[in-house]
């Protein structure tokens, strides 16, 4: 029986070994990924920047100062995890691309009416990426919990069995709105009577009188 031979892999396939330090925070550009390793704050600002339309431009000195520009922004941002470094950077790319296609498209002559609509539609779109792209990083901040604010309010001359609700109440419709006074009037007291009717006398039927 023949033994079957070894395969080789296919192509330069080599194994890549890693040797992670989890015990080693360095963190001295954390303002830019977020990350307690700095190899992944320079690697995901060396992505940022790369990803900048400016960075394929021939003028080393526009570039230089663009760059910087972004890196300070994203510092301003503070990302406080890897999570949020990453949305920072989807955000600052989304927005250098709307504002790309917006130069673009006002640059288009007049006559190029379809490319300059094209391009102005390629903007919106990043616009709106960046919008929720900073929502999403809201919420993540936030956490999605929402913040309830309750206020004390302290009252004068007022007993346990009294409650001022509102300036005023409106049930049904905006016609039946009662008044404060009658919310704050003590349930002890009456009810004022707002209007009396006064019955008519009894009149005999057929001319006499009734007897006392």
């Amino acid at each position: 029986m023949m033994k079957p031979k070894d395969e080789k892999p296919k192509g330069d396939q080599t194994a890549i070994k890693l040797r992670l330090d989890p015990n080693k925070p360095e963190g001295k550009f954390k303002l830019l990924g977020g990350s307690q390793a700095d190899q992944w704050n320079n690697w995901l600002n060396s992505q940022t920047l790369n990803a900048l339309p400016i960075a394929h431009s021939k003028n080393n000195d526009s570039i230089t100062e663009a760059c910087l520009a972004v890196s300070y922004g994203v510092m301003d941002m503070a990302p406080a995890d890897p999570v949020e470094g990453i949305l920072i950077a989807q955000l600052m790319a989304a927005n250098e691309a709307a504002l790309a296609m917006y130069q673009k498209g006002w640059g288009q002559p007049p006559e190029f009416f379809e490319a300059r609509t094209k391009y102005l539609q390629l903007a919106d779109k990043a616009a709106r990426t960046v919008v929720m792209l900073t929502e999403r990083l809201d919420h993540h901040r936030g956490r999605g919990q929402q913040q309830i604010t309750v206020k004390h309010v302290t009252t004068n001359n007022v007993t346990a069995d009294q409650a001022i609700i509102a300036d005023s109440v409106t049930t049904g419709s905006a016609r039946n709105v009662a008044a404060p006074a009658l919310l704050a009037a003590n349930s002890e007291a009456p009810m004022p009577i707002l209007s009396e009717t006064r019955q008519p006398d009894p009149v005999g039927v057929g001319g006499g009188t009734k007897s006392k």
